[in-house]
């Protein structure tokens, strides 16, 4: 199946039920789908993910390619780290756990955006576009991504990849495969910053029975070609959006 085709099949699931969570200060629970979930067509094991290029050469791109970003706006880092901390109160970092490869954990990194709040509520609340803790720099800092900055450190740590499916909460993590048949495949791979999920719009409130079909059919289609086209992708959507914050 070409990824034309995948987009096509996908974008008939795109308005399915989607699990949400509850506010802030409330009690939080996923909300039960009031539809069954059509099964996934998915492999669990094997194909390019268990390759030499996929665990030796995607890991020589990464540090290369996390180095250069680093060093070239290293300046750009350094002004964000201190706007975030004359604009608002807390740490410069935000830091959560997440889950990555094998499922393994880890502690992502980001600019911290949003007024400093309890890690049981940011641990479990589902993250949602709009929302009154998010500081007018921090507003800015999403828009742009610039906010996923810091996680060319977890790169550099081998925590995560440059290209992957997105890391998600352990909390999350389980309520999904409990519900999604064949979440778990996605951990098959090595997380990532970007996405073949996120450069098709599939991002924050979006269908995850969908995210999910994207993540597997990336990891199944693997290479450094399709690593590079979503880098690009992931560029022009980063330029388009500063362009017009």
């Amino acid at each position: 199946m070409s990824s034309t085709d995948f987009d096509q099949v996908s974008d008939n699931k795109r308005n399915r039920t989607r699990f949400s969570g509850g506010s802030a200060g409330a009690a939080v629970a996923l909300a039960v789908p009031t539809q069954e979930f059509e099964p996934l067509e998915l492999v669990s094991s094997g194909g390019p993910v268990d390759s030499f290029a996929y665990l030796t050469v995607k890991r020589a791109f990464d540090l290369a390619f996390a180095t250069c970003v680093l060093v070239l706006l290293s300046p750009v880092l350094l002004f964000i780290a201190l706007a975030v901390k004359l604009t608002s109160r807390g740490p410069v970092l935000f830091r959560q756990e997440r889950v990555g490869r094998r499922g393994g954990m880890f502690h992502m990194l980001k600019f911290r955006t949003m007024a400093v709040r309890p890690r049981s509520e940011t641990d479990t609340v589902w993250t949602v576009p709009v929302s009154d803790r998010i500081t007018p720099f921090g507003r800015f800092l999403r828009r742009t991504s610039l906010d996923e900055l810091p996680q060319f450190i977890n790169v550099l740590r081998g925590e995560m990849s440059v290209v992957g499916p997105r890391p998600e909460r352990p909390f999350f993590v389980e309520e999904f495969q409990k519900r999604i048949e064949g979440y778990s495949c996605r951990h098959d791979g090595v997380v990532g910053i970007t996405g073949w999920a996120q450069v098709n719009g599939l991002r924050g409130d979006t269908c995850i029975q969908t995210r999910v079909a994207y993540d597997v059919y990336y990891l199944r289609n693997w290479s450094l070609l399709f690593d590079a086209r979503i880098i690009c992708r992931t560029v022009l959507d980063v330029l388009r959006h500063s362009h017009n914050a």
